[in-house]
């Protein structure tokens, strides 16, 4: 497993797949702190949130199929961007729309795409504008290009921030839908 390191403001950040359960519990507290139930209306708008809640079992499985990606920084995880194989598509019901719209998507596609899904992606508060989100999707691309041809994920379309962050990469919006009164963009990664 390569470990790609960077120096952000003096601090150095190390990218690494997950490797246990102290780390998969670490990017279960930085989602705690990144829910819109736990963050201002002013602070959703400027710093963006996460939408789903994963529980340590699930990603404990995820992280066994293929393991997660996270920036470190003093060996405590300051950032992370979860790998989420099509098989735990019914796992999360929020993400089951976003599933079926994604195999709509590829049955228009002349060339097949295996796929990852990026299930979710968060810096801690005080790492943010630094690099850290380039330098997670960076280490991912290097780490799933062997197995995988593409990256996709979505963004709340209210989640102006990230929409823009992941845009700013490279990912191409395939498309825009309405799922549980949420509207969502549909996007992807080449790797």
């Amino acid at each position: 497993m390569p470990i790609r390191s960077s120096k952000t403001m003096q601090k150095t950040i190390h990218y690494q797949r997950t490797k246990n359960d102290e780390e998969l519990k670490e990017i279960l507290v930085l989602q705690e702190k990144s829910s819109p139930q736990n963050i201002s209306p002013l602070e959703k708008k400027e710093e963006g949130f996460v939408t789903v809640q994963h529980s340590l079992t699930l990603l404990k499985k995820m992280h066994d199929a293929c393991p997660h990606i996270v920036a470190k920084h003093h060996e405590k995880v300051i950032g992370y961007a979860l790998c989420m194989l099509p098989k735990f598509k019914k796992e999360v019901p929020v993400l089951i729309p976003m599933f079926h719209e994604i195999d709509n998507e590829l049955l228009l596609k002349k060339e097949p795409i295996n796929y990852l899904v990026m299930g979710q992606i968060c810096i801690d508060k005080t790492y943010r504008k630094q690099g850290v989100f380039r330098g997670l999707y960076h280490f991912m691309k290097q780490e799933v290009h062997n197995s995988f041809n593409a990256i996709i994920t979505e963004v709340d379309v209210k989640n102006v921030r990230s929409s823009n962050a992941h845009k700013a990469i490279g990912f191409k919006e395939l498309k825009t839908y309405t799922s549980n009164g949420q509207e969502w963009e549909l996007i992807l990664l080449e790797v």
